[in-house]
């Protein structure tokens, strides 16, 4: 009998997949199936999933033309044969007790959904590792995404490890054609068709997110992109918790103007003063510079204690003074990135009044 099928929607990652499958097959359970669904992709991982069918694993390999990763998921649960259908992204790494973990929490409390948090595992590169403190941090998401109960905002599934009763599924009618946000969109109508959902602590998985901080500004840019969008979507969605990365934003470029301003005023008080050093006015630059550089001063610490926060935090959790380094990056690269894609989205949308297809047309839906 199979009671989980997982659903795992790619595109040009044979190498993830791989590692993906690899992970399952030394859980050493006989009551679940992998349908792996190729989303038009270049580099078909046809051959991976032939090998560890080969070797035991129930896999199965379908291959369909390029719709986006939520119609993929509908395709593949249309074909899984589960009482479960859990939905995986594949740059996840399942660890041995990701079953048993499951079993325990729907012994202990029966839901119609579910979603578990995410984790770096010891050996991913240190940036990625920064960029999983980024995602999971209070201080850049509040928590919301950390898989702590003590949150700003109430958890809902995400699509990188959600589980879902086939039923409960076939009821909400499978997920959006959103190319971006889709499994949020899906989460707010399991919570708004009245269907029992929970966050389960002990079903993480390693998620390996982007290898690098220009991939990972553009993932968290078309995130807050599709924030907007689920705004119109789904009217009183948007909280403010999800408006606090474009007040960062926004603060971070006031702050930095009135710091290179400081700076200029400075730079041009002391030109001035080395210019005309028998005036009688001398100490008029003196004291404008001694004011520009107050406003240096202010500009600068609310971002050095950012930064210090940030650093200290994840130096003491990852115990590594670079990887705190790397998580002070790239705590502004998610911040400043879905700020902005926030921003683009709310000019696009609710000033200019676009549509959701047509005013990022080149960034999804080509």
């Amino acid at each position: 009998m199979i009671r989980y099928s997982l659903v795992v929607p790619v595109f040009d990652r044979p190498d993830e997949v791989d590692e993906l499958l690899a992970s399952l097959a030394v859980i050493g359970r006989d009551d679940f199936e992998v349908v792996v669904v190729e989303d038009g992709s270049l580099r078909p991982c046809d051959h991976v999933c032939r090998r560890w069918a080969n070797a035991g694993l129930r896999v199965a390999y379908h291959a369909k033309e390029n719709s986006g990763p939520g119609q993929s998921r509908n395709y593949g649960v249309a074909r899984a044969r589960g009482e479960w259908a859990i939905v995986l992204d594949s740059d996840v790494v399942v660890p041995p007790g990701y079953f048993d973990a499951i079993d325990r929490h729907l012994a202990d409390e029966d839901c119609d959904a579910w979603g578990g948090p995410d984790r770096a595992h010891p050996d991913f590169s240190p940036t990625q590792k920064a960029i999983n403190y980024a995602m999971t941090s209070f201080f850049t998401t509040g928590g919301i995404r950390g898989g702590s109960r003590r949150r700003l905002d109430k958890f809902y599934p995400r699509s990188f490890n959600m589980g879902v009763r086939r039923t409960a599924y076939a009821q909400l009618g499978g997920f959006s054609p959103m190319r971006f946000g889709e499994d949020i969109d899906f989460s707010l109508r399991i919570h708004k068709a009245g269907l029992r959902c929970r966050l389960l602590p002990g079903a993480w998985v390693w998620h390996k997110r982007r290898t690098d901080l220009r991939k990972f500004f553009r993932q968290v840019h078309n995130s807050g992109i599709a924030r907007i969008n689920l705004h119109h979507r789904h009217p009183g969605s948007l909280k403010l918790v999800h408006l606090l990365p474009s007040a960062f934003t926004v603060g971070a470029a006031l702050l930095l103007l009135a710091f290179v301003a400081g700076a200029m005023g400075a730079m041009w008080a002391w030109q001035i003063e080395h210019a005309y050093p028998y005036a009688p006015s001398w100490q008029w630059p003196v004291e404008h510079a001694a004011l520009c550089h107050a406003l240096m001063a202010a500009a600068a610490a609310p971002l050095v204690a950012f930064a210090a926060i940030v650093f200290a935090d994840a130096a003491i959790k990852e115990r590594s003074l670079g990887i705190g380094l790397r998580a002070v990056a790239a705590s502004v690269v998610q911040l400043t990135g879905y700020g902005s894609g926030l921003l683009r989205a709310w000019w696009q949308r609710c000033v200019r009044g676009k549509d959701e297809f047509h005013a990022f047309a080149n960034t999804f839906y080509k």
